[in-house]
């Protein structure tokens, strides 16, 4: 009986942290659509580069670090940037 409860309590256990990581990358695959709509309205040019004006004036969080995210330091940012400095930011909060 106890094996059984063990067994059962593994599965529960297992099954519930599963949903959780699933929930966090879904959570995780909207807020980075949301990301990419923020960053297409936000780059008034449509070129794919968001100036630290842009930012300023359509993404300011991202504008508070632009220069952190613009480790190239050409005076703009890609989406692939921004992403990857999201990725970042999220791995050190773990």
């Amino acid at each position: 009986m106890r094996s059984t409860s063990r067994i059962l309590c593994s599965i529960v256990f297992a099954v519930t942290s599963l949903t959780v990581q699933l929930a966090h990358a879904q959570e995780g695959g909207r807020m980075e659509a949301i990301m990419e709509q923020r960053f297409k309205a936000a780059n008034t040019t449509g070129d794919g580069k968001l100036t630290k004006e842009q930012a300023k004036a359509g993404m300011p969080r991202i504008y508070s670090n632009f220069d952190k995210i613009d480790v190239d330091h050409k005076g703009y940012i890609t989406l692939d940037q921004l992403k990857a400095a999201m990725k970042e930011a999220e791995a050190s909060k773990k």
